[in-house]
């Protein structure tokens, strides 16, 4: 059995407030892409069974999409969602360079406040997936961690602003 990807981080700030940069449509527009993109749309829909849909263009001009569909929201403590790449109308999609990536993970974030400090816990895992999905997401683990030890400077950056 595939074991999820785990990665935690812990932010200088009340959970609230991570909680809300998380979960509020105009904050993920400021810190939520890789480094470089730009958002180009953000709608949210914060409820059991409601949706974020995305929109970034990288730096050489490609749109991505992508989508959460929440599973359960207990603010502002955790967050269950189910990611997927989209395209603009929201329809799932592949990974636009792995076609072989899980077309949906199951994240959990989970957000714990001590002495001011919030620890920020990001769990995934493929779910309905094919063989072949399990194993792209076993041999991308490495660029996971890359990518979300990136995104997670990005949000500490961002909540340093604020």
């Amino acid at each position: 059995m595939t074991q999820p990807f785990v990665i935690s981080r812990v932010f200088d700030a009340p959970r609230e407030r991570v909680w809300k940069a998380w979960t509020e449509v105009e904050q993920l527009k400021q810190w939520f892409s890789p480094a470089g993109f730009t958002v180009i749309a953000a709608k949210m829909d914060l409820r059991p069974g409601g949706s974020y849909h995305y929109g970034m263009r990288t730096p050489t001009g490609q749109e991505m999409w992508g989508k959460w569909v929440f599973r359960e929201i207990v603010a502002p403590e955790r967050l269950v969602l189910v990611n997927s790449f989209s395209d603009a109308a929201g329809n799932l999609t592949r990974h636009p360079m792995a076609p072989t990536w899980p077309l949906e993970m199951l994240s959990t974030s989970t957000f714990a406040e001590q002495g001011g400090k919030t620890t920020l816990t990001l769990e995934c895992l493929p779910i309905n997936a094919s063989a072949a999905e399990i194993a792209t997401f076993e041999a991308g683990r490495a660029g996971m961690t890359m990518g979300w030890t990136g995104t997670m400077e990005q949000i500490d950056a961002y909540l340093g602003k604020k």
